[in-house]
Protein backbone atom coordinates (compact mmCIF):
# COMPACT_ATOMS: atom_id res chain seq x y z
CA UNK A 1 0.00 0.00 0.00
CA UNK A 2 1.42 3.44 -0.88
CA UNK A 3 1.60 6.46 1.33
CA UNK A 4 -1.38 7.97 -0.38
CA UNK A 5 -3.54 5.07 0.72
CA UNK A 6 -4.02 3.69 -2.74
CA UNK A 7 -3.62 0.01 -3.35
CA UNK A 8 -1.23 -0.90 -6.13
CA UNK A 9 -2.29 -3.79 -8.32
CA UNK A 10 0.91 -5.65 -7.64
CA UNK A 11 0.34 -5.30 -3.90
CA UNK A 12 -3.26 -6.73 -4.01
CA UNK A 13 -3.57 -10.42 -3.26
CA UNK A 14 -5.71 -12.51 -5.51
CA UNK A 15 -9.20 -12.72 -4.06
CA UNK A 16 -10.31 -16.23 -3.08
CA UNK A 17 -13.05 -17.53 -5.35
CA UNK A 18 -15.64 -19.72 -3.72
CA UNK A 19 -17.46 -22.11 -6.06
CA UNK A 20 -21.03 -22.87 -5.07
CA UNK A 21 -22.25 -24.37 -8.39
CA UNK A 22 -20.81 -27.87 -8.27
CA UNK A 23 -22.61 -28.93 -11.45
CA UNK A 24 -20.14 -27.13 -13.73
CA UNK A 25 -17.00 -26.75 -11.60
CA UNK A 26 -14.85 -29.02 -9.46
CA UNK A 27 -13.93 -28.18 -5.86
CA UNK A 28 -10.63 -26.62 -6.98
CA UNK A 29 -12.47 -24.20 -9.31
CA UNK A 30 -11.59 -25.89 -12.59
CA UNK A 31 -14.48 -26.53 -14.99
CA UNK A 32 -15.84 -30.03 -15.34
CA UNK A 33 -15.32 -31.30 -18.83
CA UNK A 34 -18.58 -32.44 -20.40
CA UNK A 35 -18.47 -35.50 -22.59
CA UNK A 36 -20.92 -34.59 -25.34
CA UNK A 37 -20.94 -38.17 -26.53
CA UNK A 38 -22.49 -39.30 -23.21
CA UNK A 39 -25.17 -36.76 -22.31
CA UNK A 40 -26.79 -39.11 -19.80
CA UNK A 41 -23.81 -38.56 -17.53
CA UNK A 42 -24.62 -34.88 -17.30
CA UNK A 43 -27.38 -32.82 -15.82
CA UNK A 44 -28.67 -32.11 -19.34
CA UNK A 45 -28.91 -35.82 -20.03
CA UNK A 46 -30.79 -36.42 -16.81
CA UNK A 47 -33.20 -33.59 -17.53
CA UNK A 48 -33.68 -34.81 -21.09
CA UNK A 49 -34.57 -38.29 -19.91
CA UNK A 50 -36.97 -36.84 -17.30
CA UNK A 51 -38.58 -34.72 -20.01
CA UNK A 52 -39.00 -37.74 -22.27
CA UNK A 53 -40.53 -39.69 -19.36
CA UNK A 54 -42.89 -36.77 -18.69
CA UNK A 55 -43.89 -36.70 -22.39
CA UNK A 56 -44.60 -40.44 -22.32
CA UNK A 57 -46.72 -40.02 -19.18
CA UNK A 58 -48.64 -37.13 -20.74
CA UNK A 59 -49.30 -39.25 -23.85
CA UNK A 60 -50.49 -42.14 -21.67
CA UNK A 61 -52.80 -39.85 -19.73
CA UNK A 62 -54.13 -38.25 -22.92
CA UNK A 63 -54.83 -41.69 -24.42
CA UNK A 64 -56.57 -42.72 -21.20
CA UNK A 65 -58.67 -39.57 -21.29
CA UNK A 66 -59.65 -40.21 -24.91
CA UNK A 67 -60.61 -43.80 -24.07
CA UNK A 68 -62.61 -42.58 -21.09
CA UNK A 69 -64.38 -39.98 -23.24
CA UNK A 70 -65.22 -42.51 -25.97
CA UNK A 71 -66.49 -44.99 -23.35
CA UNK A 72 -68.63 -42.23 -21.82
CA UNK A 73 -70.09 -41.37 -25.23
CA UNK A 74 -70.77 -45.06 -25.95
CA UNK A 75 -72.46 -45.43 -22.56
CA UNK A 76 -74.53 -42.31 -23.18
CA UNK A 77 -75.59 -43.61 -26.60
CA UNK A 78 -76.46 -47.04 -25.19
CA UNK A 79 -78.44 -45.45 -22.34
CA UNK A 80 -80.37 -43.26 -24.79
CA UNK A 81 -81.11 -46.27 -27.03
CA UNK A 82 -82.29 -48.36 -24.06
CA UNK A 83 -84.46 -45.49 -22.81
CA UNK A 84 -86.03 -45.10 -26.27
CA UNK A 85 -86.68 -48.86 -26.44
CA UNK A 86 -88.32 -48.75 -23.02
CA UNK A 87 -90.47 -45.79 -24.07
CA UNK A 88 -91.46 -47.62 -27.26
CA UNK A 89 -92.40 -50.67 -25.20
CA UNK A 90 -94.59 -48.56 -22.93
CA UNK A 91 -96.09 -46.77 -25.94
CA UNK A 92 -96.83 -50.18 -27.42
CA UNK A 93 -98.70 -51.27 -24.30
CA UNK A 94 -100.83 -48.13 -24.36
CA UNK A 95 -101.33 -48.44 -28.11
CA UNK A 96 -102.63 -52.01 -27.79
CA UNK A 97 -105.42 -50.76 -25.53
CA UNK A 98 -106.26 -48.08 -28.11
CA UNK A 99 -106.25 -50.67 -30.92
CA UNK A 100 -108.65 -52.90 -29.00
CA UNK A 101 -111.05 -49.95 -28.72
CA UNK A 102 -110.74 -49.31 -32.46
CA UNK A 103 -111.44 -53.02 -33.18
CA UNK A 104 -114.53 -52.95 -30.95
CA UNK A 105 -115.86 -49.89 -32.78
CA UNK A 106 -115.23 -51.52 -36.16
CA UNK A 107 -117.30 -54.54 -35.05
CA UNK A 108 -120.19 -52.16 -34.31
CA UNK A 109 -120.11 -50.69 -37.77
CA UNK A 110 -122.73 -51.91 -40.21
CA UNK A 111 -123.13 -51.16 -43.86
CA UNK A 112 -126.05 -48.79 -43.33
CA UNK A 113 -125.91 -45.00 -43.04
CA UNK A 114 -127.89 -44.74 -39.82
CA UNK A 115 -127.02 -41.90 -37.43
CA UNK A 116 -125.60 -44.41 -34.94
CA UNK A 117 -123.29 -45.93 -37.57
CA UNK A 118 -122.15 -42.46 -38.62
CA UNK A 119 -121.40 -41.57 -34.99
CA UNK A 120 -119.47 -44.80 -34.41
CA UNK A 121 -117.53 -44.25 -37.65
CA UNK A 122 -116.61 -40.69 -36.57
CA UNK A 123 -115.36 -41.95 -33.20
CA UNK A 124 -113.43 -44.77 -34.85
CA UNK A 125 -111.86 -42.38 -37.38
CA UNK A 126 -110.85 -40.02 -34.57
CA UNK A 127 -109.18 -42.85 -32.64
CA UNK A 128 -107.37 -44.03 -35.79
CA UNK A 129 -106.10 -40.47 -36.36
CA UNK A 130 -104.84 -40.27 -32.77
CA UNK A 131 -103.17 -43.68 -33.12
CA UNK A 132 -101.37 -42.45 -36.25
CA UNK A 133 -100.24 -39.29 -34.42
CA UNK A 134 -98.92 -41.60 -31.71
CA UNK A 135 -96.65 -43.23 -34.32
CA UNK A 136 -98.80 -46.24 -35.17
CA UNK A 137 -99.32 -47.26 -38.77
CA UNK A 138 -102.08 -49.47 -40.06
CA UNK A 139 -100.77 -52.02 -42.55
CA UNK A 140 -102.93 -52.50 -45.62
CA UNK A 141 -103.17 -56.26 -46.12
CA UNK A 142 -106.21 -56.81 -48.36
CA UNK A 143 -105.33 -57.73 -51.93
CA UNK A 144 -101.63 -58.21 -51.17
CA UNK A 145 -99.65 -61.41 -50.85
CA UNK A 146 -99.99 -63.13 -47.49
CA UNK A 147 -97.02 -62.33 -45.19
CA UNK A 148 -96.86 -64.46 -42.03
CA UNK A 149 -94.72 -61.74 -40.37
CA UNK A 150 -97.61 -59.29 -40.60
CA UNK A 151 -100.69 -61.43 -40.19
CA UNK A 152 -102.05 -64.73 -39.04
CA UNK A 153 -104.16 -66.69 -41.52
CA UNK A 154 -107.27 -67.72 -39.59
CA UNK A 155 -109.43 -68.67 -42.56
CA UNK A 156 -109.03 -69.88 -46.12
CA UNK A 157 -111.09 -69.34 -49.22
CA UNK A 158 -110.89 -71.64 -52.23
CA UNK A 159 -110.33 -69.87 -55.55
CA UNK A 160 -110.33 -71.24 -59.11
CA UNK A 161 -108.05 -68.38 -60.24
CA UNK A 162 -104.31 -69.28 -59.92
CA UNK A 163 -103.37 -65.57 -59.85
CA UNK A 164 -105.22 -65.16 -56.53
CA UNK A 165 -103.39 -68.03 -54.79
CA UNK A 166 -101.84 -66.82 -51.51
CA UNK A 167 -103.57 -63.42 -51.66
CA UNK A 168 -105.37 -61.86 -48.71
CA UNK A 169 -109.07 -61.70 -49.58
CA UNK A 170 -110.42 -60.34 -46.27
CA UNK A 171 -109.00 -58.67 -43.16
CA UNK A 172 -110.62 -59.84 -39.95
CA UNK A 173 -108.35 -57.78 -37.70
CA UNK A 174 -105.98 -55.04 -38.90
CA UNK A 175 -102.19 -55.27 -38.48
CA UNK A 176 -100.41 -52.32 -36.89
CA UNK A 177 -96.74 -51.31 -36.70
CA UNK A 178 -94.89 -48.90 -34.42
CA UNK A 179 -91.66 -47.44 -35.83
CA UNK A 180 -91.39 -50.19 -38.42
CA UNK A 181 -91.84 -52.99 -35.85
CA UNK A 182 -95.00 -55.11 -35.88
CA UNK A 183 -96.95 -54.13 -32.80
CA UNK A 184 -99.91 -56.37 -33.50
CA UNK A 185 -100.25 -58.95 -36.24
CA UNK A 186 -103.46 -58.95 -38.19
CA UNK A 187 -105.91 -61.78 -38.81
CA UNK A 188 -106.76 -62.48 -42.41
CA UNK A 189 -108.54 -64.81 -44.81
CA UNK A 190 -106.24 -66.14 -47.53
CA UNK A 191 -107.17 -67.45 -50.97
CA UNK A 192 -106.06 -70.98 -51.88
CA UNK A 193 -106.03 -72.04 -55.52
CA UNK A 194 -107.65 -75.37 -56.24
CA UNK A 195 -107.88 -76.58 -59.81
CA UNK A 196 -111.51 -77.07 -60.82
CA UNK A 197 -112.61 -80.66 -61.33
CA UNK A 198 -112.75 -81.78 -64.96
CA UNK A 199 -116.07 -83.26 -66.06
Amino acid sequence: MSETGNVHPEDAAEPAVKINDKRRFKEDGLPIEVDVMRPESTEVGRLTSELEAAHRRINELAAGLQRSESEREAFKTRLTRERDQLLDLEKGKVALVLLEAIDDLELCLTGDDSPISKGVRLIRDGLVKRAEEFGLERVELKGGAYDPNLAEATDMEITPNPAEDGRVVAVLKAAWTLKGRVLRAGRVKVAKYVQPAQA
